[in-house]
């Protein structure tokens, strides 16, 4: 007899079910199992590369401010000018800064003086391991174990000349710089009035540029968006108007978050260029009418910088702040940021140290990944107008 139709239908047995049950398993662990090392590699790279991109944006945002520490639109001091210094008899600078200026000072109620005015100008850069007591209602949560960088320059922009430039405004703070011989080569004014601009550019009747003051202040915070949020960011504090209309020093705004500290150093300009008998050049002093190694070709002061930095780069300290003569003699500023990962990596531990030049970190015993970013900026607007003809 024939096989019937029901006798060929045969079904699984339970054996091969469970077979077929474990293979499955098998390989569906396996692809889990891919999945989650491929996620876990994605977003240990994407952590890597947020590290890095904030590092390099911090190391950007602080170099392009730093080298245009100085700039005051042509302006050039008389301790600072070799042309003045060529006169014969040379004369003795009016204007070397007698006081390290206030980076916090307001400037209604606590007006600026003259004084005040040129020590702000002429020392463009200044830097402390610890918030000064003067900006206690600006620097604001400060992360331990870093730096605050005082910079001043005034604006790219001339004020009011289109484009991308801001237009003027009357409440604002502007600087303005002689051209015009006569009216004395290192005449400048600084001010929020407008009947006080009245200098002018080298043919003596057109109106010089006016542009507008730049302070800012960069420290890093310990948190991003909420305190207690634990991640450290870049802070910055700009000088203008707040909402009552009154000028100084505004509340800082995040710049970079992941930043976790920065230690700044200063190079310093304190020999003159190097002559017979002097190798190395010979001290500084601003304070002196400018001595020519040849008065009869007036080429190489031995009593002014030559705008390279001298010896080892420095550090400013509470315990050992730097001095006037350190900071109108600052050629040169080395950066170091310490960047971490907004997130822990799972399974990692950082036990390693970080040395910020003279400062070290760490070990943190967490689970950020860390890197040190450092950067050497040369002040052009400092070193350049040393350098003899």
């Amino acid at each position: 007899m024939g096989r019937t139709a029901s006798g060929l239908q045969r079904g699984f047995s339970l054996i091969e079910l469970m077979v077929s049950l474990v293979i499955g398993l098998v390989i569906l662990g396996a692809l889990v199992g891919m999945f989650v090392n491929s996620s876990g590699g994605n977003r240990e790279m994407a952590r890597a590369n947020t590290l890095i991109e904030n590092g390099r944006l911090s190391l950007e945002v602080l170099e392009s401010d730093v080298v245009h520490a100085g700039y005051w639109g042509g302006h050039v001091p008389e301790f600072d000018d070799q042309t003045l210094e060529a006169e014969n008899p040379p004369t003795v600078p009016t204007d070397v800064p007698t006081a390290i200026p206030d980076p916090c000072q307001d400037y209604q109620t606590d007006p600026w003086s003259a004084l005040d005015r040129g020590n702000l100008v002429h020392i463009p850069l200044q830097v402390y391991d610890e918030t000064p007591t003067v900006c206690g209602g600006v620097i604001l949560d400060q992360q331990a174990d870093t730096d605050v960088l005082v910079v001043r320059h005034a604006d790219l922009c001339v004020t009011g000349s289109g484009g991308n430039c801001e237009a003027e405004d009357p409440d604002a703070l502007y600087f303005q710089a002689t051209r015009c011989f006569d009216e004395g080569p290192a005449a400048y004014v600084l001010d929020n009035v407008a009947a006080n601009f009245t200098l002018t550019q080298k043919d003596c009747v057109t109106a010089a540029d006016k542009r507008k003051y730049v302070s800012h202040i960069y420290y890093v915070r310990d948190y991003a968006v909420t305190a207690g949020d634990g991640i450290p960011t870049l802070m910055r504090s700009e000088f203008g108007l707040d909402g009552g209309g009154d000028l100084g020093q505004l509340p800082a705004v995040a710049m970079v978050e992941g930043i976790e500290a920065f230690h700044v150093e200063l190079g310093i300009d304190n020999r003159s260029e190097a002559y017979t008998g002097f190798a190395n050049g010979s001290p500084v002093d601003y304070t002196a009418a400018v001595n020519w190694y040849d008065p009869t070709t007036r080429t190489t002061p031995t009593n002014r910088g030559d705008g390279s930095p001298d010896g080892a780069f420095v550090s400013c300290t509470t315990a050992t702040p730097c001095t006037i003569a350190q900071l109108i003699n600052v050629t040169a500023v080395k950066l170091y940021v310490l960047v971490r990962s907004r997130e822990a990596s799972p399974g990692y531990t950082d036990d390693k140290t970080y040395t910020l030049g003279g400062v070290v970190l760490g070990p943190f015993g967490d689970g950020f990944k860390r890197h040190v970013y450092v950067s050497t900026i040369r002040l052009p607007n400092v070193a350049g107008r040393r350098i003899s003809p």
